[in-house]
């Protein structure tokens, strides 16, 4: 058994493809349109880590996706989770909860989908501003 992908609904093309591509550092690995179904698939995945894909499927037809349908989160591991919120956080994104243990981050998409962020390896030392910074919102 192999791990192929995750799938997740998205409302914007545009705004996840600036989310994941452009601000959390993805790259579009390949995509597939369909115009009798009437959606788009988009597939990326981390650079180096292309057996690991997120599936962003945006269906033509308006929907409502509210709660993520019960979806939990998406988690990726980083070289310096304190460097990646700061990056994310001067790009606009929120950090639902801050990596106040130098372990575990959370922040949402354009669509509100959970990601969580992990420290690669062992925790980093506490530091500020984030050992003391508050949770955002939910996550």
């Amino acid at each position: 058994m192999k791990y192929l992908h995750t799938m997740v609904r998205v409302a914007d093309v545009d705004d996840s493809l600036d989310f994941y591509c452009n601000k959390l550092g993805l790259k579009e690995v390949r995509r597939m349109e369909s115009e009798q179904g009437r959606f788009t698939l988009i597939y990326l995945a981390a650079p180096g880590n292309e057996d690991a894909q997120l599936e962003l499927t945006y269906n033509w037809d308006p929907e409502e996706y509210d709660g993520g349908r019960n979806f939990g989160h998406l988690a990726y591991e980083v070289d310096d989770i304190y460097e990646t919120c700061d990056r994310l956080m001067k790009a606009g994104v929120t950090i639902n909860r801050p990596p106040r243990d130098g372990w575990m981050a959370f922040i949402r998409s354009p669509d509100n989908i959970s990601i969580e962020l992990l420290q690669k390896g062992e925790r980093l030392p506490q530091q500020e501003p984030w050992a003391s910074m508050p949770n955002t919102g939910s996550w």
